[in-house]
């Protein structure tokens, strides 16, 4: 007798009709047609099922502040940072709790259980700190919040800023951040890239830094973010955010860089909604869309993963904590639009993420841990395409969320009286 059983289940490897047993919070077996009986029984027909969502790239001190004190008015990176510096001082850690609370809510609803977020660690009051590892333990039951000590206004830049890194590292948070470009100097830059690169090492955590998210080519402190995790012996353990300084880049010098990025083994995190957003502001025509080189970063081996980023927040206005809506425009905006290349893109919301952030116990073989999303689509190709309804969201074996489908009824004389976008248009693939 098992717990749960998932019947006529579609696989994001491409199996149908296979069955997951759940027993004791783990996957039991994943097979076709299990004989055993469970005290639950969910009827997939045939319809998706996925492990869950993954966003590697967030910031949850800031989710849902959109309009506090004031609007974006020109909708560019640093106005919104501007706009981060005047609310920081002023927020309460109840108001940053409550906003978490509210974001993790709906995070659950689309089925996204794992979330890796930057906190800023620039006020030396570390509100924002005390707020998320507070916030950290309260979802803990379903939702794992990995935590980015963050220096939003500069590591050196930022009066007390590295003071303010360390202590929130000693608070609990569980990886060093960075963010090189916006020091003041290339110099300072560079030199904060190996500061908190020892930091990891003498601490053993991971690192995870905003690098070069800029339209300047000549921002390039991705190379030493690469040279710097060999050194310290960090391979596989280190992430390359936005490097959206790549798009603009001549390809003779990346034709140098990505093979030593894949030395030393740097975890790759777009975030295609707000890289297409906030880059290219000072282009006319031709103008530039600044997510960086994802397809030849992917052919060369490297760990592609993609984030969210931000929610309604001063950077950006939208924002729905879908991970298949970013997924969606990473195929627009790399021209992946191949069946391949869609699966991939999938792959970098699922199992690229979780090599990223490191989770054990993830995926839908026997023996990982029994969370999964059953989507209203087929295959991730159509997930990708339509953006989906969660069926229902399993977590250790519970379901924890669910959402009708979406159906449409028509009125139409000779017409079908009812429209399933999840299983009546999905094209013939060959």
């Amino acid at each position: 007798m098992f717990d749960l059983i998932i019947r006529n289940a579609n696989l994001p490897d491409g199996r149908k009709g296979i069955d997951i047993a759940v027993k004791d919070g783990k996957i039991a077996a994943a097979e076709a047609k299990i004989t055993a009986e469970a005290k639950e029984e969910i009827d997939a027909t045939n319809r998706l099922v996925s492990p869950p969502f993954i966003d590697p790239h967030f910031h949850m001190d800031a989710t849902l502040s959109l309009g506090l004190p004031r609007m974006n008015v020109s909708g560019t990176l640093l106005e919104g940072i501007a706009l981060w510096g005047e609310l920081r001082p002023i927020v309460t850690k109840e108001e940053l709790v409550e906003r978490a609370l509210r974001y993790c809510d709906l995070a659950v609803t689309q089925g996204l259980l794992f979330i890796r977020s930057h906190v800023d660690t620039s006020d030396p009051k570390l509100v924002t700190a005390e707020a998320l590892l507070e916030v950290r333990d309260r979802v803990k039951p379903y939702i794992d919040l990995q935590l980015v000590a963050f220096p939003q206004d500069g590591y050196y830049r930022a009066k007390d800023g590295v003071a303010s890194l360390n202590r929130a590292l000693d608070m609990g948070v569980d990886i060093v951040g960075g963010i090189p470009h916006f020091e003041r100097t290339m110099d300072e830059g560079k030199a904060s890239v190996e500061a908190l690169c020892r930091i990891a090492a003498d601490r053993d955590l991971p690192v995870d830094m905003h690098c070069d998210e800029t339209d300047d080519p000549m921002s390039r402190h991705i190379e030493t973010l690469a040279a710097e995790t060999i050194r310290f012996g960090l391979q596989g353990r280190v992430a390359g955010s936005h490097l959206t300084s790549m798009h603009s880049m001549d390809n003779y010098y990346v034709s140098k860089l990505i093979p030593l990025m894949a030395e030393a083994k740097i975890n790759v995190i777009p975030n295609p909604l707000i890289n297409i957003m906030l880059q290219g502001r000072h282009d006319t025509y031709p103008k530039r869309r600044g997510m960086t080189r994802v397809r030849e970063l992917m052919d060369a081996g490297l760990n592609v993963s993609f984030g969210h980023d931000c929610v309604m927040d001063p950077w950006y206005s939208m924002g729905s904590g879908d991970m298949l809506e970013v997924g969606h425009m990473a195929i627009h905006v790399a021209q992946m639009a191949g069946i391949e290349d869609k699966k991939k893109i999938f792959d970098a919301l699922t199992v690229n993420s979780a090599k990223t952030l490191g989770l054990e116990g993830y995926g839908l073989a026997k023996g990982c841990n029994a969370d999964f999303v059953i989507l209203q689509a087929v295959d991730t190709v159509e997930a990708l395409r339509l953006k989906p309804n969660r069926l229902a969201v399993i977590k250790s074996g519970k379901v924890i969320a669910r959402s009708a489908p979406r159906i449409g009824e028509l009125f139409l004389d000779g017409r079908p009286t009812r429209i399933d976008g999840g299983l009546d248009y999905v094209p013939v693939q060959s």
